[in-house]
């Protein structure tokens, strides 16, 4: 319920602005979580602290499904968690909050402009005035200046652009690779850095590009963030990440790069010569004498351990930090002495805080328990990061810096689940075919009774690499899975992030091997639970979890009684050839299907799910968006028809406007009730509770 966020006066604005989309009436009946439930939760996002440490900001971001779109709106409060407020309604969507420097207002982006809001009083201004949609902005450490990210016409692959007598016309013209990624066709924009000063008005209506003619994108597509640039403290330079790659160099390497811009001089310098890997996410210490990012080693690998690397400003050599840690990073936050760095990372496939010790390189872990932390930052006298469980979506956490003590400050989600009967799940180590200890997450339905028989749902990850943490799908939901009275059980097998570097490097070149044995210890280990029925077990995954699916369809030996791949990779000789990021299955596989002379590609290309449906003999679902250029959609159609000329029990949903994920409310609704319609059918022997 909004009341947990909004004040009296707050109330009366909302009542004027009822056409504006807020927290959901949601009905829940008996308690159950169901769809309509899970697209009722506020969404936090947009976490920034202000610059006394004393306050946070953040958006909320509610959905409406008879709209079939979401509105975000920013709150305010302290960093103890009092004085919560609603500061705007509006159908614009605001986002990308940051406070200024002053630390009397908070900055954000609405409608393509930049614009400021005083948390006081509710002074809106807006600050910018320029032609163009700004994407993204970094304010100057002063706040005399800003940075923007801007879409920037560099080149002409659309017919129009070329053919100008032919306006109505649709086609794409190229020569090379990469003109595609994930879901967007390569137009010849590109986002540039530009940047603006504040003029006597303190508005902002002239930019100058720092990338003029470049055909490289910053932020990096198609996830990078203003996260890939930062100021210096001094405001006269700023480091930036980009991959200035185009093409098939592009496709086959993931070489992006930092580059340091000197605003007195307007030369653009390279940082990182011969290094291969990803290059990420620069911070500059307080005083700006030295510069911390994230590095990959080693080329062509997306996977690699995450090093934290710290230069010397400006032009000192650089140390690796993270040999103690074997585990890759993410939420680098100095603290304000520069001697210590806070930071998140995996530990046992849940995401941690860790406190890296400067002088010796030391790591010290400081919360624990099945949780995920993220998007950690420094308040004045703790941290403040968002936690999710598998049963519990996005909060605002508060944590202290010595004990570790945690501390929920935002309970956006409150009332809802104070309504939900809910889930249980724990950790639990599974011991697979060679010997390992493998986590493996086990999700419990509402009032769990040992003494009953339920239906199990395997979850067979993707990746194949990335941390199997704890963490609150919108998608993928443990929580409405369990909802429905199935045990979900959730491996990390060989290949996820979050058990160390060498786990996660052992699934390449080697796909559907002990990964796949991985999956299958735990079923067997979990079945053999009196309270499992061995006879009414499926199992689902998206991505590379939808490949296991395709794989499992032919060896599982009748473990299973129904399987649903999403967004699966069916014929990897196809999907090599269809992807787009080619470093991705040039990596994972070895090599190209055509190397004859390369036993590894073969042995690779060996474990196609589709060399394996003649041995396909169980119904099987697939789902697929049209708009996915990393697994193109025709993989699942190429599986859906396979097992309709078999003659196998199949059914496919198609969404022509999702790409690799299905996003809009109404679409994911219809995704979520046709997947437990196809479970139900065949794991459940009625529609009531599970069976004695």
């Amino acid at each position: 319920m909004m009341t947990a966020l909004i004040t009296g006066a707050a109330d009366a604005q909302e009542q004027k602005q009822a056409n504006i989309i807020g927290a959901p009436d949601v009905k829940i009946e008996n308690g159950v979580m169901t769809p309509e439930v899970l697209w009722a939760f506020g969404r936090i996002g947009n976490v920034c602290i202000s610059p006394d440490g004393k306050r946070i900001a953040f958006t909320v971001t509610y959905y409406s499904i008879a709209e079939n779109k979401g509105n975000a709106e920013i709150y305010v409060m302290d960093t103890n968690g009092a004085g919560k407020k609603q500061l705007t309604w509006t159908q614009a969507k605001e986002n990308l909050l940051a406070w200024h420097p002053d630390g009397q207002r908070i900055c954000f982006l609405r409608d393509g402009a930049l614009w400021s809001i005083r948390p006081d009083d509710g002074k809106e201004t807006q600050l910018s005035s320029i032609s163009q949609p700004i994407e993204g902005y970094v304010l100057s450490p002063a706040g005399d200046k800003a940075l923007f990210a801007i879409n920037t016409k560099v080149e002409s692959f659309k017919s129009v652009d070329i053919y100008s007598d032919l306006d109505k016309s649709e086609a794409f013209a190229y020569n090379d690779l990469m003109y595609r990624h994930w879901d967007t066709w390569a137009d010849g924009n590109y986002s540039h850095l530009y940047i603006g000063s504040f003029n006597e008005t303190q508005t902002i209506d002239k930019v100058e590009d720092l990338m003029p003619n470049e055909p490289y994108d910053t932020p990096t597509k198609p996830f990078g963030g203003m996260e890939e640039v930062a100021w210096h403290p001094d405001g006269q330079s700023l480091v930036y990440t980009c991959k200035k790659l185009k093409g098939k160099e592009y496709a086959f390497q993931t070489n992006s790069n930092l580059y340091h811009y000197d605003l007195t001089t307007k030369q653009t310098r390279l940082l990182t010569p011969g290094m291969y890997g990803y290059d990420r996410l620069p911070v500059f210490s307080p005083d700006g004498s030295k510069l911390l990012w994230l590095s990959m080693e080693r080329a062509g690998f997306e996977a690699d351990k995450e090093r934290i690397l710290i230069m010397d400003w400006p032009d000192g050599k650089f140390r690796d930090y993270s040999v103690q840690l074997d585990a890759s990073p993410e939420s680098l936050a100095w603290a304000t002495d520069g001697k210590t760095v806070y930071l998140t990372a995996p530990f046992q496939e849940a995401h941690q805080i860790y406190r890296l010790t400067l002088k010796d390189g030391t790591f010290t872990r400081l919360t624990d328990g099945d949780h995920d932390y993220h998007g950690l930052q420094m308040a004045k006298d703790a941290l403040i990061a968002v936690r999710t469980t598998s049963v519990c979506p996005a909060e605002i956490f508060r944590v202290d810096l010595k004990s570790g003590k945690e501390e929920e400050l935002s309970f956006v989600n409150r009332d809802i689940l104070a309504k939900l009967a809910k889930p249980t799940f724990e950790k639990r180590f599974i011991t697979t075919t060679d010997g390992k200890q493998m986590v493996t997450w086990v999700i419990y339905p509402p009032g769990f009774d040992r003494n009953k028989k339920y239906p199990m749902l395997l979850m067979c990850t993707g990746g194949p690499q990335g941390v199997l943490g704890p963490s609150f799908s919108y998608r993928w939901n443990y929580m409405l899975m369990a909802s429905q009275g199935y045990v979900v059980v959730a491996p990390a097998r060989r290949g996820t992030s979050g058990s160390g570097q060498e786990w996660c490097d052992a699934i390449s070149k080697n796909h559907g091997t002990q990964d796949e044995a991985d999956l299958l210890a735990a079923t067997d280990a979990l079945s053999k639970e009196p309270w499992i029925d061995e006879n009414r077990m499926g199992a689902t995954g998206a991505s590379y979890g939808g490949y296991s699916i395709f794989h499992l369809a032919g060896t599982h030996k009748g473990r299973f009684k129904a399987f649903l791949a999403h967004a699966g990779i069916f014929n990897m000789e196809m999907m090599y050839a269809t992807t787009e990021e080619m470093f991705f299955e040039t990596w994972e596989a070895g090599g190209a299907p055509w190397e004859k002379e390369n036993p590894v590609a073969l042995s690779s290309y060996a474990h196609s799910p589709h060399l394996l449906v003649r041995n396909w003999d169980t119904p099987i679902m697939i789902t697929h968006g049209e708009q996915d250029f990393r697994v193109p959609y025709s993989q699942g159609m190429a599986a859906y028809n396979t097992a309709q000329m078999l003659g196998i029990e199949s059914r496919i949903l198609l969404f022509p406007s999702e790409n690799h994920w299905i996003l809009s409310p109404q679409n994911a609704i219809v995704w979520q009730r046709e997947f437990f319609k196809w479970f139900d059918k065949h794991l459940k022997k009625d529609s009531g509770s599970p069976s004695k």
